[in-house]
């Protein structure tokens, strides 16, 4: 047993990352048996909410802190390449096409009021961008990836999932009803459901809620919308390259720019995988895997992040955020109907 646990068998490194491993890990568990339990809620949101008790209650020791950092990176960025073995390029694509028009206009909806509610609020830039894209995109995944990108500080990310997720919650119950006084078909509810609520799990729960029909539109539309993070990842990377890059002329540093180092390789992974999938390399048996790992992945992942979240710092923040998802949210799901109520898709 000494022999196996040596220094010299295992890296100093890697041994560095055990500590906090573990533990993002041990929480992440504890979180996907909840999110069995409460699957409205999710073992995700389990796992952050986990994560910032741990934090903040026992505040683990420095020991720690270098595995924490790699799940919330590292780990994150497998979970999202490990995504794309489950999304056909072909299954979603008549529906991306159907729901196009309203996905674009509720994207630039959610951009636009999330810049002009983040600056009359007075949000910073990075939580502004982190709210928006969750709002316009897939909630906690989106924030996710962007996170991997424009590097924000981890309570933004905690308290950013955390905003989209109240507003997950309010929808599901919320939709429904709404869908009911008016009067909207299975189809145009499932267009308004995929286009305006966040987090794959709530679209499910909501759009099954009102009927079969509406859940399997609103599954597909969210999942075209899902794929809307590669362009906007990419504009991101360029953006953040382009303003390095200025920086580094500017301050005279040679070699202190690196598209190498700064572009999101992952989503390159992600596209080979989705790839693999559409052209049917993937064998059936071997995607149920993937999912469940890639799943459980994202929770150690967010359990991780939800580590590195100081509940003092997201007080200081104070209620701005909320009040920004808020606004975000509402105009994504009046914009959706608008949209459909000009095209005639209601």
């Amino acid at each position: 047993m000494n022999a196996i646990l040596a220094p010299a068998v295992v890296p100093h490194h890697h041994r560095s990352l055990v500590p906090g491993l573990l533990l993002a890990v041990g929480l992440a568990l504890v979180a996907w048996q909840f999110g069995r339990w409460l699957p409205l809620v999710g073992g995700p949101v389990f796992g952050i909410v986990l994560g910032i008790l741990v934090r903040n209650l026992f505040k683990p020791g420095a020991v720690f802190v270098p595995g924490i950092r790699f799940g919330g990176r590292e780990v994150l960025q497998w979970s999202i390449v490990a995504l794309g073995f489950g999304l056909s390029l072909t299954q979603v694509a008549k529906t991306g096409l159907q729901s196009l028009s309203v996905t674009l206009a509720t994207t630039a909806a959610a951009f636009a009021s999330a810049l002009l509610l983040g600056r009359a609020l007075k949000v910073h830039g990075k939580l502004q961008l982190l709210i928006g894209v969750g709002t316009a995109i897939c909630g906690g995944s989106a924030i996710a990836a962007v996170t991997t990108i424009v590097r924000p500080d981890d309570h933004d990310t905690a308290f950013a999932i955390s905003t989209i997720f109240l507003f997950n919650v309010v929808a599901v119950l919320l939709f429904p009803l709404l869908g009911h006084l008016l009067h909207l078909s299975d189809l145009g509810f499932g267009l308004w459901a995929g286009t305006a609520i966040n987090d794959t799990s709530s679209v499910i729960a909501a759009g099954y809620s009102y009927s079969h029909a509406a859940g399997d539109f609103a599954t597909i539309v969210k999942l075209t919308r899902a794929t809307l993070i590669i362009p906007v990842c990419l504009a991101l990377a360029l953006a953040v390259a382009w303003r390095a890059k200025r920086a580094a002329k500017q301050g005279g540093a040679a070699g202190g720019f690196s598209m190498r180092r700064i572009f999101p390789w992952f989503i390159l992974w992600f596209l080979a995988a989705s790839a693999l999938r559409t052209a049917g390399l993937v064998p059936a048996s071997l995607q149920v895997s993937i999912q469940f790992a890639a799943g459980f992945m994202i929770i150690v992942a967010l359990t991780a992040i939800g580590l590195s979240a100081d509940l003092r710092r997201m007080a200081a923040t104070g209620h701005r955020p909320i009040l920004l998802g808020l606004g975000v949210w509402a105009a994504v799901s009046i914009c959706s109907l608008l949209v459909q109520l000009a095209i005639g898709k209601l």
